[in-house]
């Protein structure tokens, strides 16, 4: 037994110095070869740098060793595995990257619409004389239908007055949202009009949002061009312009700069005045009312300075009696208008700005115009033998405003109003308003404004030939501010 052992442990040591070696010289012959491949796959690499300068390296066919897409080092478990791969398809780059499906980080778009505020306004000061005379509630404008229609009937002539109800405060947002951009405006001033006129306090101007082309809130009419107002110092503007802040649905399938197509459903309303016939007891319960909106359409084209706008409007006005006998006095009528505007620019700063409008019922979307509804007579019917009838109105406006240079302008023009009165109206009715003025503004620096205004206003009546004029001189003292927050920068 002790020989058997022996010999077995002879064979042993004998044979593993012999396996052993054997698999050792395959390892290195192995070694080798995977050496010599990898030259070869390094002189393939230079050669494709080489040639990336020259050609599109994704129309490069480059050959992939399985090897270089794995994180491990080649060992002896996975040496078999490691036989180079010709690849058609893939790119040089894919050899240095893997595929972006699979393992590529995401990136982040760098132009992606952020949301962005704009905090906007200024603060104004007005003073000025009137060298005449005109309703105390509006004493620092310049308004044809506010003036005396018989002599003296505000007191004497000339007063001094100042304020700073022009002063405006704003903010603008966007909001951008997969299907478009939410953009909102909320802007008021202290200009006090209506149970508020003669004050200084909050009005609201514009409480507006719109997304892609639907708009909805409290902005300008679409039957206005806001466009046409002048860089004035008074506030109130041309008479004969329309002029128009009203709740309102619009849709807008053109919306880009000058080019607009708007339509849109507005709130209605309108005012009456019953002349002669006022003190007639049959109308004492005559009660307006309006069944539907009114509606109104624009159209415009143009470039950044330039453009022509055509703009409509329809309504329905109806009154009812709401205690009939043998009278009934309920009726209704029809408005409408078309309102023409432009700006033409000339030169490198100057504008002209035009309009002409003409409609019958629509005084209350005019910038200074009396009531939209009067009475007149329909003998032919004994059961309403008064009846209401829109009044026709033509509103103009003609204005230039120049600079001088960029530190001085000019604005002067003329804007007029007439009304086709009623025969039941009575004679010191407002028939004609006349409105102009001229100015010099300096610009001493951005966002400051200071300058003098003359401005002239006439008042005609209906028919008892009364005609009142009106001067004023006006200085103003402006200072804007404008903050924006968010937004891409």
């Amino acid at each position: 037994m002790r020989r058997k052992f022996v010999w077995a442990v002879l064979v042993c040591c004998t044979a593993f110095p012999f396996a052993f070696g054997q698999d050792a010289q395959q390892l290195q012959d192995r070694v080798q070869q995977l050496e010599k491949e990898t030259q070869e796959l390094k002189a393939r690499l230079a050669a494709i740098e080489k040639s990336k300068a020259t050609q599109p390296a994704e129309t490069k066919p480059v050959v992939r060793p399985a090897v270089l897409l794995n994180s491990t080092e080649p060992t002896a478990a996975n040496v078999t595995n490691t036989l180079p791969v010709e690849s058609t398809t893939t790119s040089e780059a894919s050899i240095k990257t893997p595929p972006p499906a699979a393992t590529q980080e995401p990136t982040t778009d760098n132009t992606e619409k952020k949301p962005e505020m704009d905090i906007y306004g200024f603060a104004m000061l007005d003073m000025g004389y009137d060298f005449g005379q005109n309703d105390p509630n509006w004493f620092d404008v310049m308004r044809p239908t506010k003036l005396p229609a018989f002599t003296n009937e505000f007191g004497g002539d000339g007063r001094f007055y100042s304020g700073v109800r022009q002063s405006r405060f704003g903010v603008k947002t966007t909001l951008p949202t997969k299907i478009g951009d939410v953009k909102t405006i909320f802007e008021f001033e202290l200009f006090g009009v209506g149970v508020d006129a003669g004050q200084t306090t909050f009005r609201l101007r514009h409480a507006w949002g719109e997304l892609n082309h639907i708009g909805a809130g409290q902005t300008w009419s679409p039957f206005m061009d806001p466009d046409v107002f002048p860089n004035s110092l008074e506030y109130w503007g041309p008479n004969g312009m329309v002029f128009f802040r009203n709740v309102q649905l619009r849709w807008m399938p053109i919306n880009e700069g000058n080019h607009q197509l708007y339509f849109a459903i507005e709130r209605p309303g309108a005012s009456a005045d019953l002349g002669q016939v006022a003190d007639r007891i049959e109308l004492q319960n005559v009660r307006a009312r309006f069944p539907v909106p009114d509606m109104s359409a624009r159209f415009r084209w143009g470039n950044k300075r330039s453009h022509i706008q055509i703009a409509g409007i329809g309504r329905y006005i109806a009154w009812d009696d709401t205690s009939p006998t043998i009278l009934n006095l309920s009726g209704h009528t029809w408005g409408w208008g078309v309102n023409l505007s432009s700006n033409v620019g000339v030169g490198k700063k100057d504008t002209v700005r035009l309009s002409a409008t003409y409609g019958e019922g629509i005084e209350n979307y005019m910038n200074d115009a009396p009531v939209d509804i009067a009475p007149k007579l329909n003998l032919a019917n004994p059961i309403t033998p008064v009846d209401g009838e829109p009044l026709p109105v033509f509103g103009a406006v003609a204005f230039l405003d120049h600079y001088w240079s960029e530190r001085w302008s000019t604005s002067i023009g003329y804007s007029i109003l007439n009304i086709e009165n009623s025969h039941l109206q009575l004679p010191a009715e407002f028939h004609r308003g006349q409105y102009g003025l001229t100015n010099l503004l300096f610009y001493p620096a951005k966002n400051v404004m200071m300058g003098g205004e003359f401005q002239w206003g006439r008042r005609q009546n209906f028919n008892d030939g009364f005609v009142y004029d009106d001067y004023r001189v006006q200085m103003g003292f402006r200072y804007n501010f404008d903050y924006k927050l968010g937004g891409n920068k």
